[in-house]
């Protein structure tokens, strides 16, 4: 099992190129098996959920052929179609259940295992399951799998979310575009890797996708998709993640390759603990402050607020920040399990349910620690970085499912950081 070894403390300077977005990537992976036509999709990142998702869909009978030296695959769907999505292929990816809208509105059945992923909290598909029932889904959940058929083709609906769910939204979204009529989605998750790429995306292969409100969206089906090369965004928790690299290591770093606009929640942030940050269309340059502010409330919330994703990232800054600092945690029940671990390399931090209380100035001394999910893994990192000594991260498979080449990147921008096989 390959572990980190990170000698600190590092300055960061430099710049760094963005990868395409994986969460972008996963639900435009999955609305392939729309097509009878090709599909090619461009700027993948190289990282193992999509290798996880492009297997899965291979398994499903589509003729697959990734290109990683150009971070592409072209996507043909075959004579032969298989409906059945196994456990072995989605237990490690929280995404694998995006298979089941696609499948159903397409070939009227699907056996789908229920989904695994980062332990961060229940996280149940409940919200999927009543939103492709209101479109004509029947289905069973036996053994750990959702067995589902439909009767007839898949009707549009007036489908109302009573939580706002971006996996739910994404499957009502893919399901629907193939459905007979108009199809209603209100309280709808919009994130751009949502409400920008997967919609562009479908919407240039033919589909009918109109935003009607902030979260009402507007789908009349349509009866099939043509071929399609499209572009995948840049990804959005990488870019705010080295964002913060620069921030706490006194760094100066040009990040390339993403919209700062949409991140501008987390640089706000960031401009408030003293970061100078200057930003062009596709360029952001930013610079760390000698002494960081605590700032007193950061609340995750859906986009536009502060990403969850990014919520071990600002806790780590806010250990280095001059003064106490608190972070709600408003997404999910379980995502403080960096906390432990943090408090190896000496962070003083108290979770109260959905808080963390962090008293900053923290002096991090380097040590042995473990990656529990994706996004704490580079918490981890981060802390490491700006550590006295050496760090030893293990288990950082978690952090392969979704940065690509960070230790690569990191080591350029003047990171002391070596993968141990």
């Amino acid at each position: 099992m390959d572990k980190f070894l990170i000698k600190g403390p590092c300055k960061i300077k430099g710049t760094v190129n963005i990868s395409g977005s994986k969460n972008a990537s996963l639900p435009i992976l999955a609305a392939s098996i729309l097509f009878d036509e090709m599909v090619e999709i461009k700027n993948l990142p190289n990282v193992r959920d999509i290798d996880t998702m492009l297997s899965l869909i291979k398994s499903l009978g589509f003729n697959v052929k990734q290109n990683k030296n150009s971070n592409s695959v072209v996507i043909k769907k075959s004579k032969k179609i298989n409906t059945f999505a196994s456990y072995s292929l989605v237990k490690t990816m929280r995404a694998g259940i995006l298979v089941l809208g696609p499948l159903i509105t397409k070939f009227g059945k699907a056996k789908t295992s229920l989904p695994g992923g980062c332990l961060i909290g229940a996280r149940p598909i409940n919200y999927h399951l009543n939103a492709l029932k209101k479109l004509g889904m029947n289905y069973k959940i036996e053994k750990g799998y959702v067995n589902a058929f439909a009767k007839s083709k898949l009707t549009g609906s007036n489908i109302f979310f009573p939580k706002i769910s971006v996996g739910a939204t994404e499957n009502a979204i893919l399901a629907a575009t193939l459905a007979n009529g108009k199809t209603i989605l209100k309280n709808c998750a919009i994130e751009p890797e949502i409400k920008n790429d997967l919609t562009n995306f479908l919407n240039q292969a033919g589909a009918k996708i109109k935003w009607i409100g902030k979260r009402t969206v507007e789908i009349k089906g349509v009866k099939s998709l043509k071929k399609i090369s499209y572009s995948v965004m840049g990804d959005r928790i990488e870019c705010g993640t080295f964002c913060v690299a620069a921030t706490i290591s006194k760094g100066n770093l040009k990040i390339k390759g993403f919209d700062p606009k949409l991140i501008n929640t987390e640089l706000n942030l960031l401009k408030k603990v003293g970061a100078k940050i200057k930003i062009n269309e596709k360029l952001i340059s930013i610079a760390g402050p000698e002494k960081i502010k605590p700032i007193k409330n950061i609340v995750t919330k859906e986009w536009p607020g502060v990403a969850t994703d990014m919520q071990s990232q600002l806790m780590v800054l806010m250990c280095r920040a001059n003064g106490k600092s608190i972070i709600t945690e408003n997404i999910f029940e379980n995502r403080f399990l960096h906390v432990g671990e943090l408090q190896r390399l000496g962070a003083d931090i108290q979770v109260k349910k959905n808080k963390a209380i962090i008293r900053g100035n923290t002096k991090f001394v380097g040590a042995e620690v473990m990656s529990s999910d994706l996004r704490a893994s580079v918490a981890l990192v981060l802390a490491a970085i700006i550590s006295n000594g050496k760090s030893t991260i293990n288990r950082i498979y978690h952090l392969d499912r979704g940065y690509e080449k960070i230790e690569k990147k990191l080591t350029k921008i003047g990171v002391n950081i070596k993968r141990i096989s």
